[in-house]
C-alpha cells in the first residue's frame, strides 16, 4: 500500500493537466495547482484545483504565497511535494530550494546549475565540456548588434535564430515575431535582427548552423534522475507534427514512442556526470549530413507534451513518489522505455483528421495510422475519468481551432515551418 502523500504542482497550463492526470491514473487522487492564470487545459477539471494568486509566477509574490503554505504544511505528517510545469516555476523552486525545503519536497536542481543549464549559451558550454553533440552555434550580443559585425554569419543560409532569453523576449513585439526563425539570406537576417534589438530586445541571440530536414527528424527525450544522481527511466519519442503558428512553433503536436539505445546511453552518462536531480526534457534533431543526432536544449522539467510518457506505461508522477515516499528506486534497474513496439502509443494533440492530413508522409506516419485504426493512440486532456460537459465542450473547441490554425499557417508562412516543410 502506498504511504500518504501531497503533490502540488505549479502552473495552470496542459502539463500541469498531464501531471494531474498521471497522479489520478496511478493513485485516484485530486491534485492542488498553484497559479497566476487559469488557463484553458485544466479548466473545469474534476482532478485538479488550481489555486490562483496574482503575480505567481515571479518573485516576491512566489515566496509571500509559498511562505503562507509553509505556515499550513510544516506540521503536516505526510510528505508535500512541489512539482514544477514550466520553466519559470522550475527556476523559482531551485532558486528557493533550501528554504523550501524545510516543508517541502523539492526535487530540482541547485541554482547554480540551474542558471548554467537554463540558458541555452550555458547549456552548449556544458555539452561541449561532456561530448554532447549540438548544432554549431554563434552567439550575437546587442554590442555586436550597434558594431555591425553581427553581419559575419559563419554558417550557410538557411541558419536558425532564437532568443537566448525566452523570458525577456514575451515583452518584445513586432510584426513578424515568432518564437524562433528560419532565415534564407543576409537581407532578411538582417531585417530581423533589426527588428529584434529595435523593439526592446536587449539580452543576447542564438545563431544556428540549419539542420536539414523536416520535423519528422525531430526527437524528444524525457529523464527522471533520482535524488542520488541516478538515472532511473528514459522514454525518447519521434515527434511527426509541430505547431504552425509563429508564436507556437516547436510543440509537438503527435509523437510516436520510439527506442535508440545510443542515446538513452549519451543521455544517461550526461545526466550522472552533472549530479543532475528529477525530471529532465531534451529537444533533438536528427543530422543526416553527418548521421548524428544534435541537441538544442534541455528544459529542467517534463515538457508540455510529456504525458506520451505516462501513456505508454511509464508513469511521470510514480518515478517522484516511488523516490521521496516509497524510497524504493534506489535498488532499482534503470528504465529503458519503448523496447516493445507491441506497446506503442500514439500521443496526439491535435484531432487525427488534422494528423493525417498534414504530418509527413514517411514510414513513421504510416505505422502512427496504424495505431490509430487499432485504437492505440491518446491525447492529454480527453481523460474518461474527467468528462464533465463544460470540460468536454472546452477541450473540442480547442482541439477544433487547430483546423484554423493548420489551414492559416501550413501553406502561407513564410518563416521556420515553411521551410521546414521543404
Amino acid at each position: 500500500m502506498t504511504k500518504k502523500f501531497t503533490p502540488i504542482l505549479l502552473g495552470s497550463d496542459i502539463n500541469v493537466y498531464g501531471m494531474a492526470r498521471s497522479f489520478n491514473e496511478a493513485y485516484g487522487i485530486k491534485v492542488k495547482a498553484l497559479a497566476d492564470t487559469q488557463l484553458a487545459a485544466t479548466r473545469y477539471s474534476k482532478i485538479v484545483d488550481v489555486e490562483l494568486h496574482q503575480g505567481f509566477s515571479e518573485d516576491p509574490t512566489f515566496m509571500e504565497v509559498m511562505k503562507k503554505k509553509m505556515d499550513i504544511y510544516k506540521n503536516h505528517k505526510e510528505p508535500v511535494i512541489l512539482i514544477a510545469c514550466g520553466d519559470g516555476y522550475a527556476e523559482l523552486l531551485a532558486k528557493h530550494k533550501d528554504e523550501l525545503s524545510e516543508v517541502f519536497i523539492v526535487p530540482y536542481i541547485d541554482y547554480d546549475l540551474l542558471e548554467k543549464l537554463i540558458s541555452k549559451e550555458g547549456f552548449y558550454e556544458i555539452a561541449e565540456e561532456y561530448g554532447l553533440p549540438y548544432p554549431k552555434t554563434k552567439i550575437i550580443t546587442m554590442d555586436d548588434f550597434k558594431s555591425g559585425d553581427y553581419m559575419d554569419v559563419p554558417f550557410d543560409f538557411p541558419v536558425e535564430l532564437k532568443p537566448e532569453d525566452p523570458v525577456s523576449w514575451l515583452d518584445v513585439h513586432f510584426e513578424g515575431r515568432k518564437k524562433a526563425f528560419t532565415i534564407h539570406d543576409k537581407d532578411e537576417f538582417k531585417d530581423i535582427v533589426g527588428k529584434i534589438y529595435g523593439n526592446g530586445y536587449k539580452a543576447d541571440l542564438i545563431l544556428q548552423d540549419f539542420i536539414p530536414g523536416d520535423d519528422s527528424n525531430m526527437r524528444v527525450l524525457n529523464a527522471y534522475v533520482d535524488k542520488d544522481h541516478q538515472v532511473k527511466m528514459m522514454c525518447m519519442g519521434h515527434p511527426l507534427l509541430e505547431d504552425p503558428t509563429p508564436q507556437s512553433i516547436g510543440n509537438y503536436m503527435a509523437i510516436l514512442p520510439e527506442y535508440n539505445e545510443k542515446l538513452y546511453e549519451q543521455v544517461q552518462t550526461f545526466l550522472e556526470k552533472l549530479n543532475y536531480t528529477g525530471m529532465a526534457n531534451f529537444d533533438i534533431k536528427y543530422d543526416e549530413r553527418d548521421g548524428q543526432y544534435k541537441f538544442f536544449e534541455i528544459n529542467l522539467r517534463q515538457g508540455r507534451s510529456s504525458f506520451y510518457v505516462t501513456l505508454n506505461g511509464y508513469n511521470l508522477a510514480k518515478w517522484y513518489i516511488d523516490d521521496y515516499v516509497e524510497d524504493n528506486l534506489k535498488d532499482k534497474d534503470t528504465v529503458y522505455g519503448n523496447k516493445l513496439k507491441s506497446k506503442y502509443m500514439l500521443w496526439l494533440g491535435v484531432p487525427v483528421k488534422i494528423f493525417k492530413e498534414y504530418a509527413y508522409e514517411n514510414e513513421a506516419k504510416d505505422t502512427a495510422e496504424e495505431l490509430i485504426h487499432e485504437g492505440r493512440y491518446g491525447t492529454t486532456v480527453f481523460y474518461d475519468k474527467d468528462r464533465g460537459f463544460k470540460r468536454w465542450l472546452l477541450m473540442k473547441y480547442m482541439f477544433h481551432n487547430y483546423f484554423a490554425r493548420y489551414k492559416k499557417y501550413y501553406q502561407v508562412n513564410k518563416g521556420q515551418y515553411f521551410e521546414k516543410r521543404k
